[in-house]
């Protein structure tokens, strides 16, 4: 890695749409750890899915229903979740929001 991977400017990441009213781009990552920011317009649903990957999520804005293995939250600007692995979960935006997502290791799938 050279340093200039170190550092990820905002106009350097590009925005994919994987699902309707959902967009993401990854921020930065190693082969141990991935940063993700996803995008939410109102109502949009991340669907329900699980991966061998431990995820962290942060709420940078808006609010969010949260599923994680059949148990379901609210949760508002700077709340956060964690989901272990293999668990299922998703989450439906409540109004236009942004989560920060952690993966370790990286999303290889992401990088496609």
């Amino acid at each position: 890695m050279s340093s200039s991977d170190l550092f990820v400017s905002a106009e350097g990441a590009e925005w994919v749409n994987p699902e309707p009213g959902v967009v993401r781009r990854i921020m930065t990552y190693l082969p141990e750890m991935m940063m993700v920011e996803v995008a939410f317009e109102s109502g949009a649903v991340g669907a329900a899915h699980s991966h061998p990957h431990i995820q962290a999520s942060y709420v940078a804005e808006g609010s969010f229903e949260v599923t994680i293995d059949g148990r379901t939250e609210v949760l508002k600007q700077g709340g956060s979740f964690i989901v272990p692995p293999n668990l299922v979960h998703g989450v439906k935006a409540l109004e236009k929001g942004r989560l920060i997502d952690a993966f370790t290791p990286h999303r290889a799938e992401f990088l496609k």
